[in-house]
């Protein structure tokens, strides 16, 4: 580990010239480590060096560019315990959550971009009633996918690895370049990507890494005149005022925002499924996640048996240190968001739920932790059912009949993940199909990381993941021809 972590920036790596700032272990209160902190300036220098090796870069040939991510996740995979450990160490993760689901999934990630997948597919030909002199023609067309330039890759807190993997293996694998600005609080994890890229063989200029506390980072970063597009995971309010700059520019976007998801339990649904579903709030992330299902709908004939589960479940479940290999829940990011996440419980309290799990501070010599919370008689309007805590929290409504319940689901401002729990796998499906949601996971949690993935509403705009996300990181370009 670096104890002075320098910029990455055209190939180098750059001392910054705003200093640098100290890296907290959530789990400890201790240092980690100390991140640059970028000028202005380097950031602009950041995306002129991506600028410049643009042209270069998108004119190598697709298995070239495969030949690169291939090498890279295998490095990343060649070091998976060592990576592992540093990004339990800026995020308070559980070891196997780092290991897996962190440093496990961004290798995934760039074997899965490795994949050469064509470039161009054919439309049938456009028959035309009439040809541009009045006279019947038929014109040949063909579609091809160009890369769309330059992408900032403004990254969440929640997954040094997993989250810029995301954006930068298939922005690369389209001919891209990229500037990453990494989260400030976990930065250090995504140099040591940029580490291994480098040492995989990507060309200078070709990604880039700057951080900062100060807002005036990403801002630079995403304003900049050489960037073309701006690929942003985090809260929706910081979402609106980058799309508001990329508006003015008509930058190309990739939103994908906060969540509020709703999880829509019927009464013939299979409560022991339910419970270990929902509770992944509790343990995944400390719910520091926006897919978490954290608006919990409950039919009323199983809801006290739901919460009576919930709270049970709530309550096994160890709290402490991340490294020790029976701790599910770890703590949250930082001091700062602990007292967040318990002004909600507190509030919850005084918007007339009954807290009837969790929700003190745990009783740790160090660290920012946070019980597991149910809060029960929750009504849709309260703020704990509306906004997004990110946190370990977890909010129960109760509905009659799937008419209300659909209703109740899709009265959100969000519309990332929902999920339905129902026995009836018809009914279950129904209520997919009517969910304003950009997901639905149907008596499961879980992802398929080739389906698409993004929101509906103020959850975020375009979709990622899979091939979809060589579409998001491309344009397209029509060819046509005389037949």
């Amino acid at each position: 580990m670096t104890a002075r972590q320098p910029l990455f920036v055209g190939g180098s790596w750059v001392e910054p010239d705003g200093g640098h700032y100290e890296v907290i272990d959530p789990a400890t209160g201790q240092s980690v480590g100390w991140a640059p902190e970028a000028s202005r300036d380097q950031v602009l220098a950041a995306c002129a060096a991506a600028r410049e090796a643009f042209g270069p870069w998108s004119r190598t040939s697709p298995e070239e560019r495969a030949a690169v991510l291939g090498r890279a996740a295998g490095i990343i995979a060649g070091r998976l315990t060592e990576y592992a450990s540093l990004a339990q160490a800026e995020t308070g993760a559980t070891t196997g959550t780092a290991r897996g689901m962190q440093v496990g999934v961004a290798a995934a990630r760039f074997r899965r971009y490795a994949r050469v997948e064509p470039a161009e597919w054919a439309i049938a030909p456009q028959i035309n009633e009439a040809g541009p002199m009045g006279r019947a023609g038929v014109m040949g067309a063909l579609a091809v996918r160009q890369p769309v330039g330059v992408v900032t890759c403004v990254t969440s807190y929640n997954n040094p690895w997993a989250n810029p993997a995301g954006k930068v293996a298939p922005a690369l694998a389209m001919g891209n370049t990229v500037v990453v600005k990494p989260a400030p609080q976990d930065p250090l994890s995504v140099y040591r990507m940029a580490e291994a890229l480098q040492a995989a063989g990507v060309p200078p200029g070709v990604v880039n890494v700057v951080s900062g506390r100060s807002t005036g980072v990403g801002e630079a970063a995403v304003a900049s005149p050489d960037v073309d597009m701006v690929s942003f995971t985090g809260s929706t309010a910081v979402g609106q005022r980058i799309a508001e700059v990329c508006g003015r520019d008509m930058k190309r976007q990739l939103m994908e925002l906060g969540g509020k998801g709703a999880a829509v339990v019927f009464d013939d649904a299979d409560l022991g499924s339910a419970v270990a579903g929902i509770g992944t709030t509790f343990s995944f992330y400390s719910g520091q996640i926006c897919t978490a299902p954290t608006r919990v709908l409950a039919q009323r004939g199983i809801h006290d048996r739901l919460v009576e589960r919930l709270a049970a479940y709530a309550g096994r479940l160890k709290i402490g240190d991340p490294r020790e290999p029976d701790t599910v829940v770890g703590p949250v990011i930082s001091a700062a968001h602990r007292d967040r996440v318990e002004s909600y419980i507190e509030l919850g309290r005084k918007e007339g739920a009954v807290v009837v799990a969790g929700g003190e501070r745990p009783d740790l010599p160090r660290g920012f932790y946070v019980a597991p919370a149910l809060l029960a008689d929750c009504t849709n309007d309260m703020r704990v059912a509306r906004e997004e805590i990110f946190g370990p929290v977890v909010a129960v409504l109760p509905f009659d009949d799937e008419e209300e319940g659909v209703a109740l689901a899709n009265d959100t401002d969000y519309g990332l993940i929902d999920y339905v729990w129902s026995g009836d796998v018809a009914r279950a499906f129904r209520v997919a199909r009517r969910l304003r949601a950009g997901g639905v996971g149907i008596n499961t949690v879980g992802r398929n990381m080739e389906a698409p993935f993004g929101g509906f509403k103020r959850s975020g705009v375009g979709r990622d993941v899979g091939s979809y996300a060589l579409h998001a990181y491309s344009e397209v370009q029509a060819i046509v021809w005389p037949g």
